[in-house]
This record gives structure tokens, C-alpha cells and sequence, in this order.
């Protein structure tokens, strides 16, 4: 991964662990005993026919291959090239179809080749840390049966893959470190998927109500400069399936709404390095499940509330660089805090006098019933200037001189 070594990135590097092992290690049960029961079948099926010409588009389609994991990639026998995998037929016990194609960490180059979208039986779509660049093929929309999909780490570019929108059993999306950009559909905030990662790319798009529709249990939206809006208060209606919600250095600049701590399931919540204002909600207490909560750099204030510090999980607890002026005693009982830089009194490491006492000068934060920061009224106009009219003025001519 890209980034440094500060806890931020840490936070983000065991969301993305915890959320990729179980679905990688599920699929493998589920592919090996139906692999062995096919063994007998029928070598030479249309299926594999058809997984033949794919997948010799996608060798010819490599330009670089420095681990020469396609070498054996030759002849009808696709089953037994590197990285690819076999399975029954989900609709045909006496057939042998492509299942998986696995080829990560492969240095691969090239570029994806429409024939790919032959592969209509392909559960599992694995490249990522490849050097791949242009765009997922249109032909992917024919992938009806396609469960995971990891392209991360690679170069494509062009727009969010809108045809992944069209897969009805695509649970695990990772497009993670791409030269991807534009808007990002709301459909896919509302399509039943588990995980959603499309951190570290170019897209330019707005966090709306249709973010709260979504059932995904991980969703790393971090390092998007692009994104924009505000933190629904909706999001509380994301508290049946989310466990990790990340959203570091992506440009948001909005409130955290109270209705945050229905999340009951949440474990990691990073908003680290954005505009987040206002304070932190004491009902953050109710997310009994929280263990790593990261709010730092941003223009947070207030106090500490000490509901949060009482959480039974709570591991990592960072708040530095903001403003915040107070924290109880309890959250030195969190077996990880930092409060760097904040304007607690009394505290190591804190803002200037200076800086505290120009921030608590600027007009109050205000959030509206969206989530987003209010803009402060504009004082009202002066009164116009009133114009008096002089009194008239009697002249007397003086008197005549003889």
C-alpha cells in the first residue's frame, strides 16, 4: 500500500486485511470439493471451448510478463493453466467450467480484452498489483455470476466501471489504487454488496442520502480529494451490516450527526484529515462495538465527551490537531490516545494561546438537518441613511440706506 506509516494507515491497513480474508478464504472450500467431483466430466465442453478464446485474448494481451506465470497458458486444457480454476457448472453437474482467474501480485502488463466477457461463468476476478491500464471491458455486464472482483493496485483509468453495476451476485468490489475518475454511480451505494473499496483514485463525486442505502459491513472511501457533501444524517440506517467505515483525507467538509451512534456494529470509524467541524456527539458512547476511532486533523472543538472514552473495545482513540479544549480523565484509560495539538490546558504538545483564542473568536458552528456545516447568516443590511430636509431659512433683506 501507498501510504505512511502514521496510525491513519494503520487504521486503513487492517480495515482492508480484516474485510479481504474472509472472502478469500470462503471461496476456496466452496471451489475445492466441486473441482475434484468434476474431474471426471468431460474435458471438452463448450464452456471450456469458449473460456479458450478468453482467456488467449487476455495472454495476447499481456505485453509484459516478467514471472511468466502465463508460459503453460497453451493448448484447449485451460484447467491446468496457472491462475485459472475450474468448478462444475452451477447449472450443469456433467460440465466443467472456468470459475476463478487468480493472477495477483503478478507484475503483469497489458491491457483486458472484451473476449473476457466470454467467461460467463466467472465467480472470481483477481489481478490486483498488476501494472493493467485502460478501462474494464464492456463485456464484463455478462459476468452474471461474477462474486468478487479485485483489479486494485493496478493503472486503469477512465470512469467508474458502470457495468459492474449490471452483475446481480457481485458482493466484493476493489478498485483501490487506479487512475480511476468522474462521478461515482449512487447505484452502487444501493446495490447488495459487502465491501466497497475505490480509495486512492480520481473521482469527483458528492456523498448524498443514497450513501445510507447501502448494506456493505466495509467501505473505504479514503484519499478521494474529489469527494464532496456531507455525512447523511441517514447514516444511521446503515447499523444492520456496517463494521468498518473509512473516510480519511477525502476532502469532506460537513458535521458528524448525532445519528452516528446507531452503528452499534461499527469497529473502525476514521475521518481523519478532512473539514469536519463542530463536535464530537456523545452519542458516539452508544457504539458499543468501537475500537479504533480516529478524528484527527480537522476543525473539530468542544470537549470530550466521556461516553466515548468509556467504550468497552475502544483500543485506539486519536483526536490531534484539532481544537478541542477538554477531555476527561477517563480517556487516559484507553490503552492508545492522542490529543496532540489540540488547546487542552495542562496538556503536552498543545496549539498556541494564539491560535486557541482566534479559533474560539470564529463564529459557532451551525449543522443543518442534513449533516452539512450551515453557513453563518449574513448580518443584516445597514439602514439606509436618512436624509433630513434643513429647515427653511427666512431671510430678511436688509434694511434700504438713504
Amino acid at each position: 500500500m501507498k501510504m505512511s506509516g502514521s496510525t491513519a494507515a494503520a487504521a486503513v491497513f487492517l480495515a482492508l486485511v480484516v474485510a479481504a480474508a474472509p472472502l478469500l478464504v470462503a471461496a476456496q472450500p466452496a471451489m475445492a470439493p466441486v473441482a475434484a467431483a468434476a474431474a471426471a466430466a468431460p474435458a471438452n465442453n463448450s464452456r471450456l471451448e469458449t473460456a479458450y478464446v478468453a482467456l488467449q485474448a487476455l495472454k495476447r494481451a499481456i505485453t509484459d510478463d516478467p514471472k511468466n506465470l502465463t508460459h503453460n497458458w497453451c493448448g484447449p486444457d485451460v484447467c491446468n493453466y496457472f491462475g485459472v480454476y475450474c468448478a462444475v457448472a452451477p447449472d450443469d453437474p456433467c460440465a466443467r467450467t472456468v470459475a476463478g482467474v487468480d493472477l495477483n501480485h503478478g507484475s503483469l502488463a497489458g491491457t483486458l480484452p472484451e473476449e473476457l466477457g466470454l467467461l460467463t461463468d466467472l465467480a472470481v476476478f483477481h489481478l490486483n498489483s498488476n501494472r493493467f491500464c485502460g478501462s474494464l471491458p464492456n463485456s464484463f455486464r455478462n459476468l452474471h455470476r461474477l462474486n468478487e472482483i479485485d483489479v486494485s493496485n493496478n493503472h486503469l483509468s477512465g470512469t467508474f466501471p458502470s457495468q459492474l453495476l449490471c452483475l446481480p451476485d457481485l458482493k466484493y468490489v476493489d478498485l483501490r489504487f487506479n487512475n480511476l475518475c468522474g462521478e461515482v454511480p449512487s447505484a452502487i451505494f444501493e446495490k447488495k454488496i459487502d465491501a466497497l473499496f475505490i480509495n486512492n483514485n480520481n473521482f469527483d463525486f458528492k456523498l448524498t442520502e443514497s450513501f445510507s442505502k447501502s448494506t456493505a459491513s466495509v467501505i473505504v472511501l479514503a484519499n478521494l480529494p474529489g469527494l464532496g457533501g456531507c455525512l447523511p444524517s441517514s447514516i444511521g440506517d446503515m447499523a444492520g451490516t456496517l463494521n468498518e467505515l473509512v473516510l480519511l483525507n477525502s476532502g469532506i467538509s460537513s458535521c458528524i450527526p448525532p445519528e452516528i451512534g446507531k452503528l452499534d456494529k461499527l469497529t473502525v470509524f476514521d475521518i481523519s484529515s478532512n473539514s469536519f467541524a463542530g463536535t464530537l456527539p456523545d452519542t458516539i458512547g452508544h457504539m458499543k462495538a468501537l475500537e479504533q476511532l480516529n478524528v484527527a486533523n480537522n476543525k473539530l472543538s468542544g470537549e470530550i465527551p466521556e461516553s466515548i472514552c468509556s467504550l468497552p473495545h475502544l483500543k485506539n482513540f486519536t483526536y490531534s490537531h484539532n481544537y478541542f479544549c477538554g477531555e476527561p480523565h477517563r480517556c487516559f484509560e484507553v490503552p492508545h490516545i492522542d490529543d496532540r495539538q489540540n488547546c487542552i490546558a495542562g496538556r503536552p504538545d498543545q496549539r498556541s494561546g494564539e491560535e486557541c483564542i482566534a479559533f474560539l473568536h470564529r463564529p459557532p458552528v451551525h449543522c443543518d438537518s442534513n449533516g452539512c456545516i450551515a453557513l453563518p447568516s449574513p448580518p443584516p443590511p445597514p439602514p439606509p441613511p436618512m436624509h433630513y430636509a434643513p429647515p427653511p431659512m427666512h431671510y430678511a433683506p436688509p434694511p434700504p440706506v438713504y
